[in-house]
């Protein structure tokens, strides 16, 4: 009785599940990934009612690595598990998602809050009456969770995640009990939309800061700005750029930063990874008396392991939750706030000119016979020619991480890989939220994949997702016998780094494609990579493009070499 006189209180009621997807909807999230169970059955019937459109993918690893790929485009992402089995499949990608700063909403359904406090012997439970051990395990990947058991209650802890999830850039978790799904909550507060921006700086301490980079930037005789994956995830883009185009100091991105960048202005100078860096990029950074560093996650692939001689006394750090200026740390001042004062009243600079990057091919793999292979020093310069503004580039951990370096971008490309968690196999579930999020915006953007053949083959089922939801990526499966990458760390030729070599092409006829909604190739040469780059219709992407691409087993971009001979290294240590 007590329920119904709390409900008849309530101005506006509104079922539990019903404010949940459509608080989802009001942040910009439109497609919602996952895998159906019976603990969240009903709560999947609200989807379509708000306006949402279920994904549904092969496997929950697979449907968390498109949340987040999803999340990266559109900016927020949400996947729905059911308790226990599907949850714990969705793990390796959640905590892909918080390391890399990824703001995905993790909806759990879950048996009714009385079965729970009953301790009722169900399925998908480790059969003791722990109720909370699946949480407890996610807690440690989730910036924020809310377990929706008291319907007093479950507005203000939804609000709450999905606000964190914004503004932390970080995975967050939502248990859904069957009996909570259909509970009464007050609607009208979806008339209030929920406050999405950064808190401000306190003003005295943020002046100071800004006063004290600009001391040491006006110093400076030859600066230069550095820009990483954090500046990205934490959405300073636009403060990045003004700071780029108003100051015309030469600009590097990390690694997980490329992308960043618009790579046509004339002051970008291309890719800094330590050792892993061209000649030009890593002088030029490394003789800098001052770095603006945007973002950085100094991380072993992200810095060609460990080989950064970049000095602290040199380098001024800009992050989401704090400043460093030197040795001195300024906590609790965000680099938003920091970046647009400092481009306010910076004036003029000391400046000393960069490299300038470019898609040339060298000379050495600028003429080839007929059946000459691909390679991978004559591929990534080759791609750059290729690409088209906008386009979203897609790299699995493995050799194309690491030849994507040599790749100069159109303006607007947005790349995306998963360098620091490094999951094999992320991109292609990444490649379908990717251009599911790509399709939604209607903004005809490409969306490119480049994965090994060992990668592909650990979630080659999410292609049966792309086709069902007609998306048309372009997809490059890299055909070399295996993990390139792990033979370089460690057993080049031991059985564990090959792999059952996969008719590949024929999947997409397995997985439902038909000639009207894809198309396959098969490339072995240079000269028949030529001729696909050049075909007009394979340019547009108007259906899928699946294309097997040829490479010599042993042959790797040099970055991958040397950062892989440093991961042994390190691996070695005693």
């Amino acid at each position: 009785m007590s329920s119904d006189i709390r409900t008849s209180e309530l101005k506006s009621p509104v079922d539990v599940a019903e404010y949940l997807f459509r608080r989802l909807y009001e942040v910009g999230v439109r497609g919602v990934h996952g895998v159906p169970g019976d603990y969240n059955l009903v709560a999947l019937d609200y989807i379509p009612k708000v306006g949402l459109n279920w994904v549904g993918n092969a496997n929950e690893l697979n449907a968390g690595y498109a949340a987040d790929g999803y999340a990266r485009v559109k900016g927020i992402s949400a996947v729905v598990t059911t308790f226990g089995v599907g949850e714990l499949s969705l793990l390796n990608a959640i905590a892909g998602g918080y390391s890399e700063y990824v703001p995905i909403v993790h909806i759990v359904g879950t048996p009714s809050t009385l079965s729970q406090r009953d301790g009722m012997l169900l399925h998908h439970t480790l059969g003791n009456g722990n109720f909370e051990v699946f949480a407890d395990m996610s807690k440690n990947i989730s910036c924020a969770m809310a377990k929706l058991t008291d319907p007093h209650e479950a507005a203000t802890l939804i609000d709450h995640a999905i606000r964190e999830c914004w503004i932390q850039s970080r995975p967050v978790y939502i248990t859904l009990p069957t009996d909570m799904v259909q509970k009464k909550v007050e609607g009208e507060r979806l008339n209030t939309p929920l406050h999405l921006e950064y808190p401000p700086n306190q003003a005295d301490k943020e002046d100071y800061v800004v006063d004290v980079v600009l001391k040491y930037l006006h110093a400076a005789k030859n600066p230069i700005i550095l820009v990483d994956a954090c500046a990205q995830r934490h959405r300073v883009l636009d403060e990045v750029h003004e700071l780029i185009e108003k100051s015309n100091l030469p600009t590097f991105v990390a690694p997980m930063g490329k992308g960043a960048v618009n790579e046509t202005l004339p002051n970008y100078g291309g890719v800094y990874a330590g050792d892993g860096s061209n000649q030009g990029v890593r002088e030029r950074v490394e003789s800098s008396d001052l770095i603006l560093s945007i973002g950085a996650i100094k991380s072993d692939f992200n810095t060609a392991g460990f080989t950064y001689r970049i000095s602290q006394l040199s380098t001024i750090d800009f992050h989401s939750n704090y400043i460093r200026v030197k040795f001195s740390e300024y906590p609790g001042v965000r680099m938003q706030g920091v970046l647009k004062k400092v481009v306010a009243k910076m004036g003029q600079l000391n400046i000393q000119p960069g490299p300038k990057p470019s898609n040339e091919i060298a000379r050495k793999d600028q003429t080839f016979s007929h059946d000459q292979a691909i390679t991978h020093d004559w591929l990534w310069p080759r791609i750059g020619q290729w690409l088209q503004p906008n386009d979203i580039v897609i790299t699995e951990t493995g050799t194309a991480n690491f030849g994507i370096w040599e790749t100069k971008f159109p303006a607007g490309v947005s790349a995306l890989s998963q360098v620091l968690w490094g999951s094999i196999g992320y991109s292609v579930g990444a490649c379908q939220g990717a251009a599911l999020a790509a399709k939604e915006t209607g903004d005809h953007r490409r969306t490119i994949l480049f994965v090994g053949d060992g990668s592909f083959e650990l979630t080659a089922q999410e292609l049966s997702t792309m086709i069902r939801q007609n998306l048309h990526p372009i997809i490059f499966i890299i055909c070399n016998e295996g993990y390139t990458i792990e033979r370089y760390i460690h057993g080049m030729d031991a059985a564990y780094n090959d792999i059952s070599n996969w008719k590949f092409k024929d999947l997409v006829s397995v997985f439902g494609g038909t000639e009207e909604n894809s198309r396959t190739w098969q490339v072995r040469s240079k000269t028949e990579a030529e001729d696909l780059f050049r075909d007009e219709g394979f340019k547009r992407a108007e259906r899928l493009e699946f294309v097997e691409l040829y490479m010599p087993k042993e042959d790797a971009p040099r970055a991958l070499k040397m950062t892989a001979e440093a991961s042994a290294r390190v691996n070695a240590k005693q």
